[in-house]
């Protein structure tokens, strides 16, 4: 038989589930969100004063997925299983807006920042992604090409090349992440950037942009000027 206990604790998840159905979490507190969310990683334990103590200690319910699966681990008593399912969810999220681009329309360049800006989404080391359009701006190609620390990523133009190459592209667009919030270029940047639009530019490519992304934010190099006159074509 039942205790009252478990009775209570099995009625507080259902009455979570059907707030959930007729409401998304539109009505949730950021606590309510999390500990329905661990439901499904920890089914047997009152997952709600694990989801005050996770916001405790990083705020924010992005901050928890981020933490590393050892802290989680070691500091909150999380399984593997259930620190690894936290990760999942900024990876899911990512999959899940990813799916819903399309890559047979024409590359609309105001957009390709906010295209950018998914392909990073839960990423918390640096990255770089290439885009790719043939001669007639459709979109042929897009992905992460290089993953490196948290501090720094070398841009991989012989790749970049080989990619654009093979692809029979015409113009590229090129983003990598700042994973430390800042969005302002550093010199390197700049100087890849233009090392790169020459590369492309022998073998008939045009780099059309370089994106810095940011957590909330990105910079085009191009529209910004911060680049000069490296982009001294017309798109």
């Amino acid at each position: 038989m039942a205790s009252s206990t478990g009775k209570e604790h099995t009625g507080h998840r259902q009455r979570l589930r059907k707030k959930f159905i007729e409401n998304g979490f539109d009505v949730f507190e950021p606590h309510e969100a999390l500990e329905m969310y661990l439901f499904y990683a920890i089914p047997r334990k009152d997952t709600n004063p694990l989801a005050h103590r996770l916001l405790d200690k990083y705020q924010t319910i992005s901050g928890v997925c981020d933490a590393p699966v050892d802290e989680l681990r070691n500091e909150f008593g999380l399984s593997e299983s259930a620190a690894v399912f936290l990760k999942m969810l900024p990876e899911m999220s990512r999959l899940y807006n990813e799916s819903k681009m399309s890559y047979d329309n024409v590359i609309e360049p105001e957009r390709v920042g906010e295209m950018f800006m998914t392909k990073f989404i839960g990423r918390t080391s640096e990255a770089v992604a290439l885009m790719l359009g043939d001669a007639k701006g459709k979109m042929i190609y897009f992905n992460i090409i290089a993953k490196g620390s948290i501090n720094s990523t070398d841009m991989p133009i012989r790749k970049i090349v080989d990619l654009a190459l093979r692809h029979n592209a015409k113009v590229a667009f090129i983003a990598h992440n700042h994973p430390s919030g800042s969005a302002f270029p550093s010199a390197s940047d700049l100087e890849t950037t233009k090392s790169l639009y020459e590369t492309l530019s022998t073998i008939g490519i045009e780099l059309i942009d370089h994106y810095i992304i940011t957590n909330e934010d990105y910079v085009s190099l191009r529209d910004s000027g911060i680049a000069g006159n490296i982009f001294y074509s017309d798109i």
